[in-house]
This record gives structure tokens, sequence and C-alpha cells, in this order.
């Protein structure tokens, strides 16, 4: 390693494969491999960091102890507790920070963009004011913060709102789709909702890997109840494009502000998430569509995504999630995510920065290159 490479420390899980996939990135630029420091050292008050350190803060999910220290409970899969998890989370970020200024690193994440990114309300409101496009939304900014979403009966009243007889309802600190409910309004205003939520008898919440849809909206309701002490956001559900007949949209990962890696995502129902059942599509048609609607593939959707990141100039690397309107003629952003990296063997985008590189190879690039500081925008 040349004097003046960094010296790369990850805060992840050791054995998670994120934090292997990131190590392959580092020993394959030629680098020795990055110091784990473990999340468990972090909230136990034993982490240590070293002098000029180039630090990855990375998901402390997937671990039943971090769990338990974050949530207040061991079991991975309950959706309650995101709001303990939220604020136990975001002052562990912050002592991150501290710790390595205070020994003269370097972070590659911003504790107070985390903290934003991290809360979909205020996420949505960050985007909205820059000028990206968004779905509407009535919970979007601080003054949701302030005056949130009480239950089943807030969430019922949004329902009947212009625009909105279709919605998502999201837990505001919840990622991976945990809590989601894609809520529909039909005739005779029954309710229906589409979810990976499942109820137990006792009424104890836990994420499946199987959508169940619900119709009792006295079960919905009682759902929605019991996840609003967390934070609820609540988004215009928008008709998507699609591919060979399946629900389209896009996973788009930006590093050092330009957009290098893209999955198609598609699903025979709303929520598109791969662990879910969604299926990758294929992103040449995708660019072929665009293309064919009168767009422009850089210009229209990979810029929108830029603009969106750009939001988060502190932060490295995000994930957008790029929603294609109906026709493949405009493009929003649902959501932007922390730790939206974890696309393995996908490799960058032809012309982009990560040509032939996965998605932690070119986050080592981009530091090594010092390219924290965002490019321009795609004119």
């Amino acid at each position: 390693m040349s004097p003046s490479a960094p010296a790369f420390a990850v805060v992840g899980n050791p054995g998670n494969r994120r934090v292997a996939l990131f190590q392959d990135a580092v020993r394959a630029a030629g680098l020795p491999g990055a110091r784990v420091v473990p999340w468990l050292d972090v909230l136990d008050g034993r982490a240590v960091f070293r002098p000029g350190e180039s630090v990855r803060i990375d998901s402390p999910g997937e671990d039943p102890e971090v769990e338990r220290l974050l949530r207040g409970a061991a079991d991975t899969t309950r959706v309650e507790g995101t709001g303990r998890w939220y604020r136990r989370f975001t002052a562990a970020v912050h002592e991150v920070a501290q710790a390595v200024r205070s020994a003269g690193g370097t972070l590659w994440s911003d504790p107070d963009e985390l903290g934003v990114l991290f809360d979909k309300r205020l996420c949505h409101g960050v985007l909205a004011a820059a000028g990206t496009p968004v779905p509407a939304s009535p919970t979007s900014g601080p003054d949701a913060v302030r005056d949130p979403v009480r239950g089943w009966e807030d969430v019922r009243a949004v329902l009947t709102l212009p625009g909105f007889r279709r919605a998502f309802v999201k837990l505001a600190h919840g990622s991976s789709a945990s809590g989601v409910l894609a809520v529909e309004t039909g005739a005779g205003g029954r309710i229906r909702a589409t979810t990976s939520v499942e109820r137990t008898s006792s009424g104890a919440l836990h994420n499946s890997l199987r959508l169940r849809r619900y119709e009792d909206e006295r079960v919905i309701g009682a759902i929605v109840d019991a996840l609003a002490p967390d934070g609820l956001h609540i988004e215009r559900w928008l008709a998507k494009a699609s591919q060979q007949g399946r629900v389209a949209d896009l996973r788009v990962v930006v590093v050092g502000g330009r957009a290098t890696h893209a999955v198609v995502r598609t699903a025979a129902g709303p929520l598109t998430n791969l662990h879910l059942g969604g299926t990758r599509g294929d992103l040449a048609a995708t660019v072929a569509a665009v293309t064919a609607a009168g767009g422009h593939w850089e210009r229209d959707a990979l810029a929108v995504c830029e603009r969106a990141a750009s939001s988060f100039p502190r932060t490295l690397c995000v994930g957008v999630d790029l929603l294609p309107a109906l026709g493949w003629r405009s493009f929003a952003v649902g959501e932007v995510n922390a730790f939206g990296d974890l696309l393995p063997r996908l490799t960058g985008l032809p012309g982009s920065p990560a040509e032939g590189l996965d998605t932690y190879a070119a986050q080592v690039a981009a530091v090594r290159r010092d390219q924290h500081v965002r490019a321009p925008a795609r004119p």
C-alpha cells in the first residue's frame, strides 16, 4: 500500500455479507483488508478508531444481539420498535462520527444526513424542497414529525383526499419494505392492503417473505394502529410503467454524485423488492422503452437520481428507488436509501466511473480518487 493510500475501517457486523463484499472489494484493489469495528462494540461504548482511517458505516441489520440493543427485541423478524431503533441508531452514528473525527479520520457518511435518510418524512421533504420529483404526500417534512399520524383514523382520512384513493403507508424509519402497506379504496369504500406484515393471533407483527392481502378493515386498522407509535409516512400510490406485463421500477446506486449502477425490479403486485418475490428485469429493454417514449436515459432517468443524491452531498453512496410513470415518459423518486448498495455481482453502467466494478469496488475507487465532493450534474 502506498504511503498516501487510506487505511480503511468499516463499522458493521463481522461475518455479515455486506462486510464480506466490502472486504472483497478492498482486497481486489490491492489494499489490506479493512479493519472491522463491530456494531456491538459501538453500542457498548468500546469502539476505537485509529488516526487517519477512512471509515465506512454499514448496516447494523441481521444480527440478533445488535437488534436487541437497537430495537429492544432480538427477533429480527419483528416489525415494531423502529422508533426506538432510529433514536439509538442516530445517536450511535453521531458517537462514531465524533470518535472518527477526534482521531483525525474521515467518514463516508454524514451522521446528520443519515438521520434524514432514515426518516422518510424528513427525506421526502428535503427532496421536494430541492425540486426532485416525488409522490405527493401529506406527511412530508418537519411539520409531519411534529404532528404525526396517530393511527388508522388519520390514514383513513388521507384516503378520502383527491388522488389518494390508493396510497402507500410506510414506517417512517423502516427499510426493505418492512411495515409497508399498499392500501386501496374500492367500491363502497372497501379497503384492501397488500403487505409483507404477518399479524399473529396475539397481535404481534412480523416480517414475512410472502406478501399478504388483507381485506378486513379491522385487521388493517389494527396493524396501522400498532405501527403508528413508531412513526408513519403516507405517499400517493403512483401508477408505474410495466415490463413484460409486470410492474417495474429501478434501484439506482449513486456514488460520488454519479449514477453508477442500475437494476430493474419487476413484480406482479405493488411491492417490487427482490426478497419479496420481485425479479430483476431487463435494463436494456428499459433504456429502449425510455428512448421509444421520446426520452433520454441519462438526462431523464439517471439525472433524477443524481439530483436526489445531491441533497446528501456528504454521503458518498446512496441507493435511489426510481419510479417510472406509465409509458416511461417521466420519473419520480420513491426513496433514497443509505444502505442501498447490496446488489451482488452487479457491475457499473457503461460509461460511468464504475464500469466493470461492483457497487463496493466503485466506492473504494471513489475514495481513492478523493471524490467525496459531488460531481457536476448532468447537462
